[in-house]
């Protein structure tokens, strides 16, 4: 297993503060990275690239042609932060890598990390709630020492602490791995409406970057990602109005509140499921049909994204034993 890093430069920096964001649900911490890197006018200074933790599990065609994917190159910038005590050094990459090797991509990063002199790491998530897309979005919070937990919470800030629970994905374990290798850190949570999980939530987003804003004294734009909240609440308010205007099977008319609800739950099922989680889980099924073991593992992915039953048939046939036939010719 090969992990390569190369840097164009050190940058040098006053007490930087690592933010690292891979693709998830909602998109609300990848999004959040993607934003912070192109309004602030980060510099790139370093490239991570492991291509044996990110095969392919599909092709791209492009202009009718075939081709095979490039994920998970991770990239490095650097901010300096003129208004705040910390400058920002920001990690992306566009796919999360496989979990079994996932511990030392991370201790790759943290390396790295520790080379800058990084003080701090923050990450970002999505937090599912049943609530609904018109309320904002509300941000908890974990960290990885009561010192920082007692120092965020005392900032009035308005974030709600995280008492128990779990952050799937690179953008949780990073953060558990960072306090392993003596970093402080903290997570921060954004709320998403549990119907919308496999869309872009950039109000979550939003949500995040004005708490991160005023904690490290970031003077930064938000009017894009604010537009964007705007016209992502608009889009799910005319899927909403369009569908009550469906006769319901109780008669003509409007569709009444409870098919609304069933609509907002299933919703999730009927948009797109982030490229990143696709090819996981269909890298998963050759792995189940190996290795039954890893059955619960793909499970988990499935009930995760709530797409258990968009995959239930080829889930159930992993189970299914050989026939005869196919067992002779398998002799």
């Amino acid at each position: 297993m090969k992990i390569s890093l190369s840097l164009s430069r050190k940058p040098r920096l006053k007490k930087p503060v690592l933010i690292c964001a891979w693709p998830g649900m909602g998109e609300v911490a990848f999004k959040l990275g993607l934003y912070l890197r192109d309004k602030l006018k980060m510099e790139e200074f370093g490239t991570l690239l492991a291509p044996e933790l990110f095969p392919p599990t599909g092709i791209w065609i492009e202009n009718n042609l075939v081709q095979l994917p490039k994920a998970g190159i991770g990239k490095f910038y650097f901010y300096k932060n003129k208004t705040g005590s910390s400058d920002l050094v920001v990690f992306l990459s566009d796919a999360q890598p496989l979990l079994e090797h996932a511990y030392e991509y991370c201790k790759k990063i943290l390396l790295t990390a520790k080379d800058l002199k990084v003080y701090r790491i923050f990450s970002f998530a999505a937090m599912p709630q049943p609530i609904d897309h018109t309320l904002e979005s509300q941000v908890w919070f974990c960290a990885t020492n009561k010192k920082l937990f007692d120092e965020l919470n005392s900032l009035n800030l308005g974030l709600k602490s995280l008492s128990a629970g779990q952050v799937s994905g690179l953008n949780g374990l990073f953060l558990g791995v960072a306090k392993e290798f003596g970093f402080e850190g903290a997570c921060f949570l954004g709320e998403i409406p549990l119907f919308t999980i496999q869309m872009d939530n950039p109000k979550a987003s939003l949500a995040i970057l004005n708490k991160l804003s005023r904690l490290l004294r970031i003077d930064i734009d938000v009017s894009g990602l604010t537009q964007s909240a705007k016209l992502m609440e608009q889009e799910i308010d005319k899927i909403i109005e369009f569908i009550q205007q469906i006769p319901s099977e109780a008669g003509p008319g409007p569709i009444g509140q409870d098919e609304i609800d069933k609509i907002k739950k299933s919703l999730s099922l009927q948009t797109k499921l982030p490229q990143s989680a696709r090819e996981k889980i269909e890298k998963l099924f050759p792995e189940v049909k190996s290795n039954i073991s890893k059955a619960a593992e793909l499970k988990r992915e499935l009930d995760h994204w709530n797409v258990y039953k968009e995959y239930e048939d080829r889930f159930l046939d992993l189970f299914k034993k050989p026939k005869a036939s196919e067992e002779k010719k398998l002799n």
